[in-house]
């Protein structure tokens, strides 16, 4: 009964933070923007925090497969 009860929660806030992600309004356009909305942003940090992720988790694997 736990399990149902998790399952669900689990894919109601999926559901409905999906749902306010299309409820975001497009981006705005400026006439003499030849490409507008095409801003990169830089994220600085972020590559490496998903980088450092994937070798945690690669050295994880590879450890537990050692044993």
């Amino acid at each position: 009964m736990k399990k149902i009860i998790k399952s669900t929660l689990i894919f109601s806030i999926l559901f409905f933070g999906i749902l306010s992600l299309n409820a975001q309004p497009g981006p705005p356009t400026n006439p003499t923007d030849p490409t507008p909305g095409d801003n990169p942003v830089p994220i600085t940090g972020i590559e490496y925090l998903i980088a450092a992720g994937a070798a945690f988790g690669a050295k994880k694997i590879y450890d537990k497969k050692k044993k």
